[in-house]
């Protein structure tokens, strides 16, 4: 019985070995003679150009930051902090970094609680400094604190910035 099976398909086998499907098997032996992938040369690699930043440039050092220096004489202009007097608990922190948390008003005067990032409250009111540009406390109100920055400019000359804290409910 095993032996009707084998020449069984063995027969079938041999049935489908002839040249009816050659231009098949061409066509597939062929088909990727033709498609050769063209890859474009990679650019030329420029030479890193060295630049020192010093002295005879005449140009400020990108990697060292610029701090506030005092200028006399002329071209200072009336707008420029007071370098001298001592700093406050708040000048320490970015203005972004406080938060307005309360508002307190005691003998007609109004006070707002900033929570700064070391965790800790702070009473402040109009008259005080806070932030690190020389920020002076305008105004107090139960819903934001108005405060008057000084920054200073790539020419050097110091503006005037307007900014707020909002109370967090």
């Amino acid at each position: 019985m095993k032996l009707i099976y084998f020449a069984l398909a063995s027969i079938l086998l041999t049935g489908c070995g002839g040249d009816e499907f050659q231009d098949l098997r061409d066509f597939v032996k062929n088909s990727g003679a033709d498609m050769r992938g063209k890859i474009e040369p990679p650019p030329e690699v420029k030479p890193y150009e060295y630049f020192a930043y010093n002295n005879e440039t005449n140009l400020p050092d990108p990697f060292k930051p610029r701090k506030p220096e005092k200028r006399s004489g002329a071209g200072t202009g009336i707008n420029q902090p007071d370098f001298d007097r001592p700093k406050e608990a708040l000048e320490e922190f970015p203005l972004e970094s406080l938060k307005m948390v309360g508002y307190l008003y005691m003998n007609k005067v109004g006070y707002a609680v900033i929570r700064a990032t070391d965790s800790k409250l702070y009473r402040v009111k109009a008259g005080n400094h806070i932030g690190l540009n020389f920020g002076l406390i305008e105004e107090v109100t139960d819903t934001q604190v108005k405060i008057k920055e000084m920054v200073q400019d790539s020419s050097g000359d110091w503006t005037e910035r307007m900014s707020s804290l909002q109370l967090i409910e």
